[in-house]
């Protein structure tokens, strides 16, 4: 019995112990993450007062450098925008007001968790068109070698409407930076993009169709996982996306893997369209029945059938309750709201101020006009009789007959896509300070990945570091969703008090001590499950589930 207890004890410590590294589990994996960048680190010291206030140790930043091949980088530590064009166009199909590409850009470094002498490209107007470019250094021509496309982005606060994602320009000799507008081909847009609760991640390439032509866009499909954090967490993130020559694709985030698939069959619409197709000219046939049921042609209509009788009717034996305000409103005006400073009554219309539940009716059973419930009428029937058994002359739902597609054609090397020279961020957004950084463009993984650990990698240690510690963030998530302290005394109090129960030592009588029997007579004394004689001591031996007594 001991025993069973003993290892009783052991699994639910065991337990214990493995929910708390289960808590602990995520901020070490930052750590092991961060640590395979190689990134220089120094402690704190006397010497470092102008360090940024949200860094709780000094950082040694260095401006990342390639270590291989690249068709474009930027990193914007020089504080300047000379090899970046910002469009000077309109946009087209827009209203004049605002259709000029005037968002304005800056160079900055992020509002927190700064790395020092680490600067970004910041979008800084809300409700505007923003247009910039810049040339690679040699177009990437879609052949034999893989394309890597990587950047970080930093939704700085958060975003209601709006996009973060790239085009990569078509290479032509017409290609002018300074036009740069919606319209201008590309042949890649990759990134994130947020409109509602809508979050996606873009991959779309253009794809040329051989027999005529025509370009056409193609959706990668939408990653498995959920995007929403990226969103709203007001952290840097890192994009990447890698193209292979056999057509495979992949798309990271924060070097984890979210999707991945064939040009050939992950994209919507196809690039490949199918061999037949429905004839147009084909029709069905006047006489075509495909009705699976038909009415009973011998069913009769009971002669006190009523088909008039409504549906639904008011409860008779309803009462309007006591209290009831006949005379209030349900919703009225919010007293506190005011027009907003921006608000255009040309564009916008008439500003009402929003409703809100009338506080006169908190107290009261209801208001407005009452109305008896509706209950089901007992006298209510519809008479429609069906046979059950399939109709006999059943020819199933007609389709046109398939015929060889005229426009079919089969291409078997969309990764040749048309070769692209520069590199571009065409965006509309409702929220400011979208921060972008560390662009790079390359044909190899490696040098993608080296990049991102002497950059990102930093800014993912910063961030760590000024992250609340575990306790503080437990108690930060029950305050979103307060059910979350029945989880935790469950987890941390269960396993805590089982042990106290199952483990505590139990108290066993001295087997010296003199226990007197209190026996008032012989007749009582055969009845007493523990009878001995009186003035005889007696000594109490345990033996598992059996006492006894000597």
């Amino acid at each position: 019995m001991k025993l069973r207890w003993r290892w009783t004890c052991l699994l639910l410590l065991s337990i214990s112990m493995v929910t708390w590294a289960q808590i602990e589990e995520p901020d070490d994996e930052e750590e092991a993450q961060v640590e395979d960048g190689d990134v220089d680190m120094e402690t704190d010291s006397e010497e470092s007062t102008e360090a940024d206030a949200n860094v709780s140790f000094e950082v040694t930043y260095k401006t990342p450098v390639p270590t291989g091949e690249v068709y474009f980088t930027a990193t914007f530590d020089d504080e300047s925008l000379s090899s970046w064009q910002v469009s000077k166009t309109m946009k087209e199909d827009a209203d004049e007001d605002i259709a000029k590409y005037d968002g304005k850009w800056e160079v900055e470094p992020l509002k927190e968790n700064k790395v020092p002498g680490d600067l970004g490209l910041v979008l800084k107007s809300r409700a505007k068109h923003h247009a910039i470019a810049a040339l690679l250094n040699k177009p990437f021509v879609f052949k034999d070698k893989p394309l890597i496309v990587q950047y970080e982005v930093n939704f700085q606060n958060g975003i209601d409407c709006g996009g973060a994602y790239i085009k990569l320009l078509s290479d032509s000799e017409d290609l002018n930076l300074e036009q740069f507008n919606d319209r201008t081909p590309y042949s890649i847009m990759f990134g994130p993009d947020k409109c509602g609760e809508d979050y996606k991640l873009h991959f779309i390439f253009r794809h040329k169709n051989p027999l005529n032509g025509d370009v056409e866009e193609k959706h990668a499909k939408r990653p498995d996982v959920d995007l929403k954090k990226i969103y709203t967490d007001k952290k840097t993130h890192l994009y990447t996306l890698v193209l292979n020559p056999d057509n495979s694709y992949e798309m990271f985030l924060d070097q984890s893997s979210v999707s991945r698939g064939s040009l050939l069959t992950d994209v919507v619409p196809p690039v490949n369209p199918p061999k037949e197709t429905d004839d147009p000219k084909d029709s069905k046939p006047e006489d075509w029945d495909e009705r699976a049921k038909i009415p009973d042609p011998e069913a009769v209509k009971p002669e006190d059938w009523d088909e008039d009788a409504p549906a639904k009717v008011p409860d008779p034996d309803a009462v309007k309750p006591d209290g009831w305000l006949d005379d209030e409103p349900e919703f009225v005006s919010d007293p506190a709201a005011e027009k907003p400073d921006d608000w255009d009554e040309e564009m916008d219309g008439e500003w009402e101020a929003p409703q809100v539940p009338n506080p006169a009716c908190s107290a009261a059973p209801g208001c407005g006009e009452w109305k008896p419930p509706m209950i089901n009428n007992p006298q209510y029937k519809v008479w429609k009789c069906y046979i059950s058994i399939q109709h006999l002359c059943l020819q199933g739902v007609w389709s046109p007959r398939k015929i060889a597609n005229p426009d079919y054609f089969e291409d078997l090397h969309p990764f040749r896509m048309e070769s692209f020279s520069a590199v571009g961020l065409e965006l509309w957004s409702m929220t400011s300070d979208i921060f972008f950084d560390n662009f790079i463009i390359t044909s190899e993984k490696e040098v993608a990945d080296r990049w991102a650990a002497d950059s990102w990698g930093l800014k993912k240690l910063v961030a760590s570091a000024n992250e609340p510690g575990v306790l503080s963030q437990l108690a930060l998530a029950a305050e979103e969703r307060p059910w979350l302290w029945v989880v935790y005394i469950l987890t941390v109090g269960l396993p805590i008090g089982l042990a106290v129960l199952f483990c505590w030592p139990k108290v066993r009588p001295d087997p010296t001590e003199e226990i007197p029997l209190n026996i008032k007579n012989e007749k009582d004394s055969y009845r007493h499950p523990n009878f001995c004689p009186p003035d005889l001591k007696y000594t109490y031996v345990d033996r598992g589930n059996l006492h006894f007594f000597f």
